[in-house]
């Protein structure tokens, strides 16, 4: 079964085309990244999702039910965590849980209140009103409220902005163990080293269309090359290789390869010249090299 089914969706804001035509079906089951600079209708796209906008044209579809026609069942599979931070300030955290709880109709909710609870880390936060938590706390009483209701898809819309480490990693945690026992996860997140771990696929959007749609690998693999890194002595490039620079740091040289088969001759060249290597690095492009490729175009 396809989790999120969208077809042809377009959505305007007076001179703004937020939405543009956008097709895109993620499976139950997947973690998915949805990529996209400021503007280019990520959240526009995960509103329309939720029933907080009605698409001008084209469907949605949450598990099968149609967002707009059959939005009771719609957004009962669907748990969205928002970017902003938006919190009721007249309850604390157990009964923020148990209201939320209740907009879905469960009773005797409080075992997996207690789960969510303990493992985003607000067991000793549990009884302090909204308004007296940081913003980190507020971050993870988010997320609670999303998961209240065991919903099948979670969309997670920059979950993790400003938050510390330690909540990241509990969180990416949780949400591994989640995706394993099925649910399907849709992350937004500027923080592409986040998505190139946890996502199996990748949509990136730009100016309300998607403009790549692949595996995380098949991505990666999309741009060719490698970058040696090298601290010389002393700081210096033979003429022989100088065309392959690609900047300086202040403390290492940065050479762009076609292959590791030149890592030889740049050697050699060194050599040649009696400079010598005090440190090396090979990397091989990562997702926000391909990032920058695709929004380039």
């Amino acid at each position: 079964m396809k989790a999120i089914e969208v077809r042809k969706l377009r959505k305007r804001f007076r001179d703004v085309q937020a939405l543009d035509g956008v097709d895109l079906d993620i499976a139950e089951g997947e973690f998915f990244a949805l990529l996209g600079p400021n503007g280019a209708g990520k959240t526009t796209l995960i509103n329309t999702l939720a029933g907080l906008c009605l698409p001008d044209s084209g469907s949605l579809r949450v598990m099968g039910f149609d967002v707009v026609t059959d939005y009771r069942r719609s957004r009962r599979a669907l748990g969205v965590v928002p970017q902003e931070l938006v919190f009721d300030p007249f309850f604390n955290v157990r009964e923020a849980l148990r209201i939320q709880s209740g907009y879905f109709g469960l009773r005797r909710n409080d075992a997996w209140i207690d789960e969510i609870i303990a493992r985003l880390g607000l067991k000793e936060k549990s009884g302090t009103n909204m308004r007296a938590l940081s913003g980190g706390m507020k971050r993870r009483v988010l997320v609670a409220l999303a998961l209240v209701h065991k919903p099948p898809v979670i969309v997670l819309d920059e979950p993790t902005a400003g938050v510390d480490v330690e909540l990241r990693q509990g969180l990416w945690e949780f949400m591994r163990e989640l995706n394993r026992d099925r649910h399907t996860i849709v992350l937004t997140t500027h923080y592409l080293e986040e998505a190139e771990t946890l996502c199996t696929r990748i949509a990136m959007m730009k100016q309300g269309r998607i403009v790549a749609l692949d595996t995380t690998g098949n991505l990666l693999r999309s741009v060719p090359g490698r970058t040696l890194r090298l601290r010389l002595a002393p700081d210096r490039l033979p003429t022989a290789i100088a065309a392959l620079h690609a900047g300086h740091d202040g403390l290492m040289r940065t050479l762009e390869l076609r292959d590791l088969g030149q890592v030889g001759s740049i050697l050699e060249s060194l050599r040649a010249e009696g400079i010598s290597v005090q440190d090396m690095e090979i990397a091989a492009p990562d997702l926000e090299d391909v990032f920058v490729r695709i929004m380039s175009r």
